[in-house]
C-alpha cells in the first residue's frame, strides 16, 4: 500500500487555477499540468467558482431584515425621552404652541 500524502492547496492558489479555466482560452488538460495539479481538479475549482459567483451579488441589495421585538421597544422609549426634552424645551423657550 502507498503511503502518498495528500497535497492540499491554499485558497488563493484554487482562485487563480480556477479563473484561469473560466476564459476558456486553455483546457483543464493545458491549465493542470502547468500548475501540478489533476485535470479534473481544477474543473471542479472552476465548477465552484461559477456557483459561488452568483451567491457573493445576491446578498448585496435585497429587503432589509425585520425589526425584532426589542427594536420597537427601544424606539417607542426613545420617542418617549424625545417628547419630554421637546416639552421642557417650550417650557424653557417660553414658546407655547
Amino acid at each position: 500500500m502507498s503511503e502518498a500524502k495528500r497535497r492540499t492547496y491554499t485558497a488563493a492558489f484554487q482562485a487563480q487555477v480556477g479563473l484561469a479555466a473560466i476564459p476558456g482560452v486553455k483546457t483543464s488538460n493545458e491549465i493542470g499540468p502547468e500548475h501540478g495539479v489533476h485535470p479534473a481538479q481544477v474543473g471542479q475549482w472552476k465548477r465552484q467558482i461559477q456557483e459561488q459567483a452568483q451567491s457573493r451579488f445576491e446578498t448585496q441589495r435585497g429587503p432589509k431584515p425585520v425589526a425584532g421585538p426589542g427594536d420597537r421597544e427601544r424606539r417607542d422609549s426613545e420617542i418617549g425621552r424625545l417628547k419630554v426634552e421637546l416639552d421642557w424645551l417650550k417650557r424653557k423657550s417660553g414658546l407655547s404652541l
